[in-house]
């Protein structure tokens, strides 16, 4: 099973439009992610178009029309991964153990917020990743996505994409 992760697109303020790399990526995700701040109701729109199953929760950018059509935190069993996606997990100091307490049923955690990407394992047992934002890269080098999958019941091949600046 093969996963697309993002989060953080903010658009149409941070861009006009999701990167063309990330778009190429859609038919070959058997699940798409997404870990809130779309803004735009348009991104769910193409989002749930174009992808075969669609994970997505609201962040705090997210007005009424997003909340009402996604929730605050999504849980699912991935050919047998447990996973969930949030968008706000507080400060980096301390973020694997509160979110060990918070999802001790999961198996990984997608989150967003901070637009920095993160890969770490809290307790051994939960992975959590931040695939940082597609459009606006903040203080970050690089706008970035992931990619990861399934195989064997175990999240495999994560991977961090960097994107090409935007001209």
């Amino acid at each position: 099973m093969r996963l697309l992760l993002m989060s953080d697109t903010h658009l149409p303020r941070r861009a006009k439009a999701l990167p063309g790399e990330l778009l190429e990526r859609l038919p070959d995700a058997d699940v798409v992610i997404h870990a809130g701040d779309w803004v735009d109701l348009a991104t769910l729109d193409l989002l749930e178009e174009r992808s075969r199953r669609l994970i997505g929760v609201y962040g705090n950018n997210d007005g009424p029309e997003l909340r009402a059509r996604l929730p605050e935190v999504a849980q699912a069993e991935l050919a047998g991964v447990r996973l969930g996606v949030v968008h706000e997990t507080g400060q980096s100091k301390g973020r694997e153990r509160r979110c060990a307490e918070r999802f001790p049923d999961l198996d990984v955690l997608v989150f967003g917020h901070s637009h920095i990407p993160w890969d770490t394992t809290a307790e051994g047992r939960l992975r959590l990743l931040n695939p940082g934002s597609p459009t606006d890269r903040r203080r970050q080098p690089y706008c970035t996505f992931m990619t990861a999958a399934i195989e064997a019941g175990r999240l495999t091949a994560v991977e961090l994409h960097r994107l090409p600046p935007r001209r």
